[in-house]
């Protein structure tokens, strides 16, 4: 399943700059059985009772992270880029491999003590999901885990995601 999977994602070179290999989920988003086996990978091992809210960051961690919090009938709360939310909120700055951006989430989004799982498409710097974590930590949140579908294993994401001692999964590694 994994390897059908990796043969569906779409390498694009010079994507969004040169020197960047980005690689496309999109074309693993068209076919319906590829996006299902997808979801039941990142979803597989976590018990419903164990997760309150799964978090997921803008945009693409939305495409997996709502059906994930379905799948676990937990709630689900969206980390946004900067001047999406209408409320009171908690933002992070945070750097990637070709940018920096900040990200912010409700604060309300996840109450004290709730147990927090972590979505995103791809793991490539650990600067996204480490703000991510960051805020739900703020927050009171209790992160209980990470996944992604793919990771890039040259980028160090993982280790830069070490000092918060949560479990990391990725299915797909480049």
């Amino acid at each position: 399943m994994i390897e059908a999977l990796r043969a569906r994602i779409r390498e694009v070179p010079g994507f969004p700059r040169e020197g960047i290999l980005f690689y496309d989920i999109t074309t693993v988003l068209r076919d319906a059985d590829s996006f299902a086996q997808a979801i039941d990978l990142m979803s597989d091992g976590y018990d419903p009772d164990a997760v309150d809210v799964v978090c997921a960051m803008e945009s693409r961690g939305f495409i997996f992270g709502a059906p994930i919090a379905l799948r676990l009938h937990a709630a689900f709360a969206p980390i946004r880029k900067l001047g999406k939310l209408p409320s009171d909120k908690v933002t992070r700055e945070y750097t990637l491999e070709y940018a920096s951006n900040t990200l912010e989430m409700h604060s309300d989004a996840v109450k004290a003590g709730e147990r927090v799982l972590l979505v995103d498409d791809l793991l490539a710097t650990g600067g996204t999901l480490a703000a991510s974590l960051d805020m739900v930590k703020e927050l009171g949140g209790i992160p209980i885990g990470v996944v992604v579908l793919v990771e890039l294993l040259a980028l160090g994401g993982r280790k830069r995601l070490e000092p918060f001692g949560v479990p990391v999964k990725s299915f797909i590694t480049y």
